[in-house]
C-alpha cells in the first residue's frame, strides 16, 4: 500500500560508518505515466539500516553499543520496511520537483529493503521531462555519508551533505561522454571507494606482474645466446 508523505519529528542523532559502499540511486520516468518520477534508494551496508532504526526509534538504542559497533540483525531491514515513520522519513529526505512545483510521493515497495531498496514514485503536476531531485538519505546521522546515483542516458552524481540537489533530464539526454564531470565525481573527503575501485587496481597489478615477466624471460634468452 503506498504510503503519503507526511512531517515527522527530526530523528536523534546515532553512532554512524559512512565510509564503507555508497548508498546507491536511481532516477527514471515512468513511461507509461510520463507525470511520474520513480526513485529507487538502496542503502550501502545493512548495518546502516540498524543505525537508522535506532535513530527513528524504532530499535532500542542498545543495538548500537558504547565503541560504536552496531548490533545488526537481519530482522532489521524488514521491521523498517513495515514501518509508516521509515516511509515518511524517506519522503522528507527524497524530494523531486518540476521546476518550482513540489512533485507528490509514494512509497511503493519496500518488501526487500536490505537487498532491492525502497521505490518511490512521485507524481508530478504534469509529464516532466526534467527535475530536480535532492537526496539527503542518512546525513543527518552524519554528513559523510554518500550517494551515487544514475539516471537516463547514463548520467551520474554523487549526493551528499552540502551537494543533496542535482538536476536530472528524463527525455531527451544526451549520451555521457568522457569528459562529463558527472562520471568523474567522486565522494568527498573522508569517504572510501566502493567495491567496483577495486578492479582498476588489480587491473593495473596484473599488468605490472605480465611486463615483469615477459622481461625475465627476454633476459633469459639472451643468457642462453651468449653462452
Amino acid at each position: 500500500m503506498a504510503v503519503a508523505a507526511s512531517v515527522i519529528a527530526a530523528p536523534a542523532s546515532a553512532a554512524a560508518h559512512p565510509s564503507g559502499d555508497p548508498q546507491t540511486v536511481s532516477i527514471a520516468r515512468d513511461e507509461q505515466r510520463p507525470e511520474v518520477v520513480r526513485v529507487r534508494w538502496r542503502v550501502g551496508g545493512p548495518d546502516d539500516l540498524t543505525l537508522l532504526g535506532v535513530s527513528l526509534g524504532l530499535l532500542p538504542p542498545d543495538r548500537v553499543l558504547l565503541d560504536g559497533a552496531v548490533d545488526y540483525r537481519s530482522t532489521d531491514p524488514a521491521l523498517l520496511a513495515s514501518s509508516e515513520t521509515f516511509s515518511a522519513y524517506v519522503l522528507r529526505q527524497i524530494t523531486v520537483a518540476d521546476g518550482a512545483r513540489r512533485c507528490v510521493g509514494a512509497v511503493t515497495e519496500s518488501k526487500a529493503l536490505a537487498r532491492a531498496g525502497v521505490t518511490v514514485d512521485y507524481t508530478c503536476p504534469q509529464p516532466v521531462e526534467r527535475v530536480t531531485v535532492a537526496v539527503r538519505m542518512l546525513t543527518d546521522l552524519n554528513p559523510a555519508y554518500r550517494a551515487t546515483a544514475t539516471g537516463p542516458g547514463g548520467q551520474h552524481a554523487v549526493y551528499g551533505s552540502g551537494e543533496d540537489s542535482h538536476d536530472w533530464t528524463l527525455v531527451g539526454a544526451p549520451a555521457p561522454s568522457s569528459t562529463d564531470p558527472g562520471r568523474s565525481a567522486e565522494p568527498g573527503p573522508g569517504a572510501k571507494p566502493g567495491r567496483g575501485a577495486i578492479v582498476p587496481v588489480v587491473s593495473l597489478t596484473g599488468g605490472a606482474l605480465l611486463v615483469a615477466a615477459v622481461a625475465l624471460l627476454l633476459a633469459a634468452r639472451r643468457r642462453r645466446v651468449v653462452a
